[in-house]
């Protein structure tokens, strides 16, 4: 089915960007990868084009890489674009996503993008992910409009105290409300890093672990370009953008909802393209979390 973007929505996609460099938070659009990442483990798995524009991350049986950024955020807007793993990539997971520290910490916060590779000519899956102090469980699984191996494409996180929207090429795909009460389940109060890392789950990605990783078609390469962040950057004890949120685009009261065009957008992607969603999963759980009350609408 043909993908349909209202012409608005990409209106105020741009003017979103526009007003990104005038924001009085921390606004980075840097292409040099040494500006704003570290990498996180095997460096001779890291690459870059000639023209230091291009990053790839390649996974082999030995192992795979990662890296995540310099800087700490709490709200704002997060982007990049991708071209995943092509060919044969079942069991194959590029990772893209914020969270409070290095590794699986049993407290920390995370907001995930997860890829899941695919036999040649099936989907290409998109998971993502929302953790509290250590609880995740809050999965949802989108199929994608187009092929995302062939070409780069956009991939964004809208964070504040109201909202968390998944973005593919400016189309919100999930919405993750914060209630108007305290709760366990929004994370909102610890800063994130981004990263991102490409590794090795024929246990679990595809159909369930049932399509193990073909290594004879290794490496597999995920690509990176055009990291841009406009955000609240940490600085201990408290820095003082989080009391200022809400004079940035990204915290104003147009970014606390879905506009009347992305509503249009969000509901064609209800349609076509969700394959699970956790709170439909009564199975799973008999009693659905609180959160799953809360409209997207709103």
């Amino acid at each position: 089915m043909e993908r349909r973007v209202c012409p608005m929505t990409i209106l105020l996609f741009i003017a979103a960007l526009i007003a990104a460099f005038c924001s009085s938070s921390i606004a980075a659009q840097s292409s040099s990868f040494e500006d704003n990442f570290n990498i996180m483990w095997s460096q001779d798995h890291f690459k870059t084009s000639e023209d230091g524009q291009i990053w790839s991350l390649s996974l082999d049986k030995e192992t795979g890489c990662g890296f995540q950024t310099k800087q700490r955020y709490r709200f704002g807007w997060f982007s990049m674009k991708l071209k995943l793993v092509g060919g044969d990539s079942a069991g194959v997971v590029t990772a893209y996503y914020m969270c409070t520290e290095n590794g699986a910490g049993p407290e920390r916060d995370e907001l995930d993008f997860e890829f899941l590779g695919n036999r040649t000519g099936q989907p290409y899956l998109i998971q993502s992910n929302v953790y509290k102090n250590g609880t995740g469980g809050r999965e949802m699984r989108h199929m994608l409009w187009f092929d995302p191996t062939e070409e780069f494409h956009t991939y964004s996180i809208l964070w504040n105290n109201h909202q968390i929207v998944f973005f593919v090429d400016s189309v919100p795909i999930r919405v993750f409300k914060n209630a108007d009460y305290a709760n366990d389940f929004f994370p909102n109060e610890k800063p994130m890093y981004l990263f991102s890392s490409i590794w090795n789950a024929d246990d679990w990605a595809t159909r369930g672990g049932l399509e193990k990783t073909d290594w004879k078609n290794a490496p597999f390469v995920s690509s990176y370009k055009d990291f841009s962040v406009d955000g609240c950057q940490w600085e201990d004890p408290y820095p003082a953008c989080v009391s200022t949120t809400t004079k940035n685009w990204w915290d104003q009261y147009e970014a606390w909802h879905l506009s009347d065009e992305q509503k249009m957008d969000y509901a064609w992607v209800q349609r076509n393209l969700v394959i699970y969603d956790y709170c439909k999963d009564t199975k799973r759980y008999p009693t659905l979390p609180v959160e799953c009350s809360l409209s997207p609408w709103d």
